[in-house]
């Protein structure tokens, strides 16, 4: 009974070692430590199709905190910000106020959040530097600016060749309102030599349904745009509860 006993503590040992985690001889194994590598396997095999939403965050919180049984946390993170979506977009500070989670945890969501826009934007951008598809154009708006707080005009410029030249954020406004100024779009497609233009901007609100505002203001950059021999593919609007495309709805 002493040689079993001896072998099962060295394996628990080895397994604890290779998880970056040593218990004591004279403490008690922790239930979840097999949980996370159980966690881990699961992953390996079916990837996160069969995990629950606190399962996931259970799953990334380990890779932030050691030696302490996560799922309580990634429960009370999801009760406080609503979901897996609500958590990677919440401020910093906010996850911080989160009983249990110090800076580690929280700017490894922040890592998550970033990683996958970082990844977003490479499967919109071909090798040809050309959008894959209005699809992944709008998977790349939602995950950027669907959860954002105030409105915010994107502005992606193209070549002869739709090839993207340059991507960037022109004006950032208030909660119901982004000013911009057609001659300042302009003067920018000039400068970067495009001969096209996408508009993206986001409703707060959350519909995407565009304002009398919205409509006023695409027909002059589309005008604008039109004298300078500058074609305006798309105006984007993007809001929690989906998009709304002007070209689609042949507002342009």
């Amino acid at each position: 009974m002493r040689q079993r006993f001896l072998a099962t503590r060295f394996l628990d040992i080895a397994l604890h070692l290779k998880e970056g985690i040593f218990i004591p001889q004279d403490e008690e194994v922790p239930h979840y430590i097999g949980h996370r590598k159980r966690l881990k396997n699961r992953f390996l095999q079916t990837g996160l199709d069969a995990f629950r939403d606190y399962e996931v965050v259970e799953f990334i919180l380990t890779y932030a905190q050691a030696r302490k049984d996560t799922k309580p946390r990634a429960k009370d993170l999801l009760k406080t910000f609503g979901s897996l979506r609500g958590i990677v977009e919440a401020p910093l500070e906010k996850l911080k106020e989160v009983k249990g989670i110090g800076e580690h945890s929280a700017v490894l969501f922040k890592l998550v959040k970033a990683a996958s826009e970082r990844y977003l934007r490479d499967r919109l951008i071909n090798a040809q530097n050309v959008i894959a598809s209005p699809g992944e154009l709008i998977t790349y708006c939602q995950s950027k600016m669907g959860w954002l707080k105030d409105e915010q005009f994107r502005l992606i410029y193209l070549n002869t060749r739709n090839q993207v030249i340059e991507e960037e954020v022109l004006q950032e406004g208030t909660v119901d309102q982004a000013v911009v100024y057609p001659r300042k779009v302009m003067e920018r497609a000039i400068r970067l030599k495009a001969t096209a233009l996408i508009l993206v901007h986001n409703h707060p609100s959350g519909s995407p349904y565009p304002s009398p505002e919205d409509r006023e203001l695409t027909r002059t950059l589309a005008l604008a745009a039109k004298n300078l021999q500058i074609k305006v593919h798309d105006h984007l609007i993007i809001g929690q509860e989906g998009h709304f495309s002007f070209l689609e709805n042949n507002l342009l």
